[in-house]
């Protein structure tokens, strides 16, 4: 996995060829009947089966690299450091450490190491995002109770 500052900005010109590429695959991706679609490398005349999974990924990929966001593609069961999970998550390392310690993500240990699955890091950030949403909820409903919010 590469850490976050290997991971790059696209250049203007890679923005430029993923947009005509995602706009080609993406019209493509509309008449694909098969499961696992051949593609040609004109280059080499080569074919290659590939998932339509896989290809649906790479249509995503050529979008954000289209608007100039940089792309990370981390396999689900990747376990990751504790310091990249606090990074994943926008706190600090022992802030982090604490959450563990409370087993609101879960872990696993590494001789003295922790091991954090990236899969449940996202799930807790999932879930916090959750809380957040319903208590923003709640905090307009008092509002608008209260007379201080107008719906």
């Amino acid at each position: 996995m590469n850490s976050i500052e290997e991971i790059k900005r696209p250049t203007k010109e890679e923005q430029k060829a993923a947009l005509k590429s995602y706009d080609a695959l993406a019209s493509t991706l509309e008449q694909i009947h098969s499961d696992y679609p051949e593609i040609e490398i004109e280059e080499t005349n080569e074919r290659i089966k590939i998932p339509l999974n896989a290809l649906k990924l790479l249509a995503k990929i050529l979008k954000e690299t289209s608007q100039g966001r940089p792309i990370s593609i981390v396999p689900i069961a990747t376990e990751i450091t504790t310091q990249a999970a606090a990074e994943l998550l926008g706190c600090s390392r022992p802030h982090l450490i604490k959450l563990l310690e409370k087993g609101e993500i879960k872990f696993t240990k590494v001789g003295k190491h922790r091991r954090i699955k990236y899969q449940d890091v996202i799930e807790y950030q999932k879930q916090l995002k959750a809380k957040q949403r319903q208590l923003l909820a709640e905090i307009m409903q008092a509002d608008e109770e209260s007379g201080l919010y107008d719906s």
